[in-house]
């Protein structure tokens, strides 16, 4: 470096000092020794600032930098020294330090003191970039300079390029905002939704669009700081009303997020439009209210989010005293755990076991009594997950009516028994005096018979027949009662060889009549042998027994109903029966032909229906007069044996 060069840099360095230093130029040597030491100390406080520092004179020439702003810049120290600062920053910087005719260059510079100034800034290879400037005064005897402490921000400029990108592919309104409650940055979405252009937003109060419960989030106050202030918000979805443009308001859902810049914390908003789901969940509300049972909706960790006026009612609660209550405070066990996720299954898992499907429980009123409840479960899903809305009905009066039903059952089941036992003892006991009765009839009319009038003949007649039907009826009313009482047990028998048994008890009614009896492939079943060879024998008998003239044609076949059910099925092609008579013929001693024409006691077909039932099936018939019938009957098949095998 020349000596006039380094003369004229002293002569500047010089200037940096007060007034009162400068004068001290002509004083002994001890006193310039102090202001090269004042010297010293400030470039070193320069060269060690981590920015790049340039010193600029009321004139826009660069009298001062350090070695960060020759890399910042690409020029070396000599080529910098004395140019006008806007061969570097060409726009933006001497303007803000020029005095004009409204004010002066202290004026103009104190309006940019303590501001982060964003520009572009000029490399010597022409290349642009982009800075932040922080602007502070240094007084010396040639005026105000200025120190400015020059930051890259290239990086900062990219990351928020991103982040804009981010903010504008979001499909929410997405609000920064600063720690004043000024919004710094806004998405089209956030335009869209309430109605401002974007320069209208930017700067003005997050109060404009939303005028209560969001600011006061962030703001700090003597009990907490701006840190710990949205802390407590982060992650929670906040429901608030905003305002658009035109003075409208809406509701909306807003969830906060911290983003750490230069200057200090700033709040990310992201704000969804909930007017369709406010109207739904009115909607909502509204059939929850219409229920006529206890309607309480629960989240995934058992608490009580909402319920209706009825469930207040049922419980005894008001609203406020159940709403964020555990479930267990009145339903305490059965309820909550078929809803909870554990280790063996989610908490969809743990709900889809329980859908449409009425679980009986006990509740607890308020006052601490409990009562029988039964309840529906249905899933409701949320933005927070799945809820569970339970369908509460109070079955006291139900419950009270079965035990009562119980009683009349059990009662009507000791009735029977000892009506079975009735009618089985005195038919049974019935049978000697009958017997003695018909045997001495019969004798007197082999003895007397055409020794007296015809008058004693017919009488004697008479007393015969009636002491014959006597003893039928008597017999047809013990296998009746025996049907439940001296039944035996299921077993795995051949339908088929059932039948075949009944056939050879009917040989004699078959050959006199000349009936053709056939049938199908017949599965193995569940059955008491004895009592289906009665069924078999029963039907097969009538079949025969009402016969219009010709021969009789009578097939039996059976076919698989679905799960392990059988429907075996008797045709035949008598006399055939009239509809309205279907339910009458198969109750205790009803019959359709007079005793002259058909003998009978008109129990046979009770006998089939008890059969049936006690094999848990039933017993119906189709028919047409004239056209014969075909009696229906479900039976289950054996289990392990393949269908049709006989």
């Amino acid at each position: 470096m020349s000596s006039e060069r380094l003369a004229a840099i002293a002569r500047r360095i010089q200037k940096l000092l007060s007034p009162k230093e400068t004068q001290l130029r002509d004083q002994n040597s001890a006193e310039l020794q102090h202001l090269v030491q004042m010297e010293g100390r400030y470039r070193g406080l320069l060269e060690a600032a981590p920015d790049a520092m340039i010193v600029v004179d009321q004139s826009g020439e660069i009298v001062l930098l350090n070695v960060q702003a020759e890399k910042q810049f690409g020029y070396h120290r000599d080529e910098l020294l004395g140019q006008q600062v806007t061969n570097i920053i060409p726009h933006g910087f001497a303007e803000r330090l020029i005095a004009d005719g409204e004010r002066t260059a202290a004026e103009a510079l104190a309006q940019q003191i303590g501001t982060g100034i964003e520009l572009d800034a000029l490399r010597k290879d022409g290349s642009r970039f982009p800075i932040e400037i922080m602007l502070s005064p240094l007084e010396s005897a040639d005026g105000v300079l200025v120190t400015a402490a020059i930051r890259d921000i290239s990086a900062r400029r990219e990351s928020e390029a991103k982040y804009r990108g981010l903010l504008e592919a979001a499909p929410d309104a997405m609000v920064v905002v600063d720690q004043s409650g000024e919004i710094v940055l806004l998405n089209a979405q956030a335009e869209k939704q309430f109605g401002y252009h974007r320069d209208e937003l930017l700067g003005q109060k997050i109060t404009n669009i939303i005028p209560e419960g969001f600011a006061e989030r962030i703001i700090a106050d003597d009990l907490r700081s701006i840190a710990d202030a949205l802390a407590q918000q982060i992650g929670t979805g906040i429901e608030l009303n905003a305002l658009r443009k035109d003075g409208s308001e809406f509701p909306i859902e807003i969830m906060l997020s911290p983003l750490e810049n230069a200057d200090g914390i700033l709040v990310t908003a992201a704000i969804r439009d909930i007017t369709v789901r406010r109207e739904s969940e009115a909607k909502y509300r509204g059939l929850l209210e219409a229920a006529p049972d206890a309607m309480v909706v629960v989240d995934q960790s058992g608490e009580i989010v909402l319920l209706n006026a009825q469930a207040e009612n049922q419980f005894g609660y008001h609203r406020d005293e159940l709403l964020g209550q555990k479930m267990t405070n009145i339903i305490p066990e059965g309820f909550a755990e078929r809803i909870i996720a554990d280790a063996l299954r989610s908490t969809e898992d743990a709900l889809a076991q329980q859908i449409g499907t009425g679980i009986e429980l006990n509740a607890l009123r308020k006052d601490g009594s409990a009562f029988p409840i039964e309840i529906m479960l249905s899933p409701l899903r949320n933005a927070d997950g799945i809820l569970v809305t339970a369908a509460i009905r109070n079955i006291t009066v139900r419950k009270k009516a079965e035990a009562h039903l119980l009683d009349k059952v059990e009662e009507l089941n000791r009735s029977n028994e000892e009506l079975e036992q009735f009618a089985y003892i005195a038919s049974h006991d019935l049978q000697e005096p009958l017997r003695m009765v018909a045997s001495y009839t019969q004798l007197i009319a082999r003895r007397y018979k055409g020794k007296l009038d015809s008058d004693a003949d017919e009488f004697i007649d008479f007393a015969v027949d009636g002491a014959k039907r006597m003893q039928r009826l008597i017999q047809d009313l013990l296998a009746y009662s025996r049907v439940g009482t001296q039944g035996k047990s299921m077993v795995n028998i051949s339908s088929e060889a059932a039948l075949q048994l009944a056939i050879r008890n009917l040989a004699g009614s078959i050959r006199a009549s000349g009936a053709l009896v056939t049938y199908g492939s017949l599965p193995f079943i569940c059955a008491d042998e004895m009592q289906l060879t009665q069924l078999f024998q029963n039907l097969v008998g009538n079949a025969i027994k009402y016969q219009k003239p010709g021969i009789p044609e009578i097939h039996i076949s059976a076919v698989c109903s679905g799960g392990s059910k059988w429907m075996f099925s008797v045709k035949d092609n008598g006399l055939g029966i009239e509809p309205q008579y279907f339910d009458r013929i198969f109750g205790m001693f009803q019959r359709l032909h007079k005793r002259e024409e058909f003998e009978g006691t008109g129990i046979g077909l009770a006998i089939c229906k008890k059969i049936v039932e006690r094999h848990g099936g039933a017993i119906t018939v189709e028919s047409q007069p004239g056209e014969g019938s075909t009696f229906h009957f479900a039976l289950r098949e054996t289990k392990g044996s393949p269908k049709g095998a006989v």
